[in-house]
């Protein structure tokens, strides 16, 4: 098997590797790479170079996800088909902002209004598909606690950028914001698509989805650097690649099956929001020397917040555990049932019957009889009008039995149409009157049983007292219907019935 995996995950990276739209998109990055290196110290035409590839990369996405969307079906075309609107918003921001940049001072990397608005429209849309993309077997408690998590992870995005972009004099309000919103959604969406990757659930292959996860990483990581400055530029290109090869891998894997899709696994348990915890006190602690001002005021407040979301978190936690544990006990008492009663009567089973003799015995056994009560004709009722017969028979018989019976005393399945009783504090003519009470309560029912009864001694054991109750009621069933024997110190009486 695993010479089998392995095999198809190299047949798999080979044809991705002979794969003639991804070597062209890589092809194309590069060329954008040497532009940039050309026009080294001419900033304007490094960033037209930057906008005006774009586009082709953009096209690429929505033709790609548009391709899966057709192989896919129910939420997972859904996905998809979200996917291809979003390449198509990107096509449009882009564009738009390709030919801006030809216009007096718009040649910025960051862009304009409608570039902005596509690219947070594209990435929010991204991300509500990733977030409420279903979960099998998801409860309502799951599903708020996948999206505090999220929320968690968002606001902890957005403490790292304003601990980085809230500098005096250094961005304004409207570009603060955009920032701090744009890697808020796509460090969240990262985190959203690990999530799903690993509790097996996702839309997308694995092979699939590292490059898109790849590509919010890299976003989060241009903040920090100088705008249109040449690193800025050829780090800011790499999400566009990245984002546009997940479809088109995703593509070639769902054209050999949907198998290519999310494989099942057990959902891990999430560390995340407790490492958002972390890098936010870290903030905190890289603001503290600069004094009391806005960026320490932003950071504290969003410390709070993710602060309140984990404790929320562990109540949500909290209850999950509380209503495990409450499945965990029904599911052993129901295996504990299973293990000492039969399934189809609800009497004690042949072993927990056993036991309860055994420590009747340690008792009083001079106190203690068992009768041994074994149907007349059970094999009939089955030949002639079938098991369901034969089983609701049985159940009539088990419910006669329980109802002739004193509170204490322990009726049995011990198998077949055979049945027992235990009873304990009782003398060798009441054991008589139980059996005539139960014989009694079969006839009224239409049922005829043969009935042994074994009354203990001072050394009387378990298998002895069993074997001397299943000889006298073979002795009854020899008699005829309606008697049985009563097998007391190795005398048997027989009574008539």
């Amino acid at each position: 098997m695993g010479d089998s995996a392995q095999g198809g995950t190299r047949g798999v990276l080979s044809l991705l590797r002979r794969d003639r739209y991804l070597l062209g998109s890589l092809g194309w990055t590069a060329l954008v790479f040497v532009l940039f290196a050309v026009f080294a110290g001419h900033t304007v035409w490094q960033v037209r170079v930057f906008w005006m590839f774009q586009p082709a990369l953009d096209l690429m996405l929505a033709l790609c996800s548009w391709r899966v969307a057709e192989l896919a079906a129910g939420a997972i075309r859904r996905f998809w088909r979200v996917l291809t609107a979003v390449g198509v918003l990107f096509l449009i921001g882009d564009s738009t902002q390709a030919v801006s940049t030809f216009l007096p001072g718009e040649w910025s990397t960051t862009g304009g209004t409608v570039q902005t608005v596509c690219l947070g429209l594209g990435l929010t849309s991204v991300l509500v598909a990733m977030l409420a993309h279903p979960h099998p077997n998801r409860s309502g408690r799951d599903r708020l606690g996948f999206w505090l998590d999220s929320t968690t992870v968002f606001v902890a995005g957005g403490v790292v950028a304003w601990c980085v972009l809230a500098t005096p004099g250094g961005n304004t309000a409207t570009e603060m914001l955009t920032v701090l919103a744009a890697t808020g959604v796509t460090i969240t969406a990262s985190f959203a698509s690990v999530r799903m990757i690993l509790s097996g659930n996702a839309p997308m292959h694995k092979l699939a989805a590292i490059p898109m996860i790849c590509a919010a990483a890299v976003m989060s990581v241009v903040m920090f650097l100088p705008p249109s400055s040449t690193p800025a530029l050829f780090v800011g290109f790499l999400p566009s690649l990245l984002i546009s090869v997940g479809p088109r891998i995703q593509q070639i894997l769902a054209s050999g099956g949907r198998s290519a899709f999310g494989e099942r696994r057990r959902k891990p348990y999430s560390l995340l929001p407790y490492g958002a915890m972390v890098v936010a006190f870290g903030v905190l602690a890289f603001t503290l020397p600069g004094g009391v001002n806005a960026r320490l005021w932003g950071v504290v407040v969003g410390l709070a917040l993710i602060c309140g979301l984990v404790a929320w978190r562990q109540l949500v936690a909290f209850h999950d555990n509380q209503a495990l544990i409450a499945r965990l006990r029904e599911h052993e008492g129901r295996l504990r049932h299973q293990a000492h009663f039969d399934g189809l009567t609800g009497l004690a089973n042949r072993g927990h019957f056993h036991d309860q003799v055994e420590q009747a015995l340690t008792g009083s056994p001079a106190s203690v009889s068992v009768l041994l009560v074994d149907l007349d004709g059970f094999k009939a009722v089955n030949d002639t009008m079938g098991h369901a017969a034969g089983d609701a028979l049985l159940i009539a018989v088990a419910d006669r039995l329980r109802g002739s019976l004193r509170t204490g005393d322990v009726p049995a399945r011990l198998g077949g149409d055979e049945f027992a009783v235990l009873l304990t504090e009782c003398t060798p003519e009441e054991a008589e009157q139980t059996a005539a009470r139960i014989l009694e309560a079969l006839s009224a029912a239409g049922a005829a049983a043969s009935i042994g009864i074994a009354a203990a001694g001072p050394d009387t054991v378990v298998s002895s007292l069993l074997r001397e109750a299943d000889v006298a009621m073979y002795a009854a069933k020899r008699q005829g219907k309606g008697t049985w024997l009563r097998h007391h110190a190795g005398m048997f009486d027989m009574m008539p019935g």
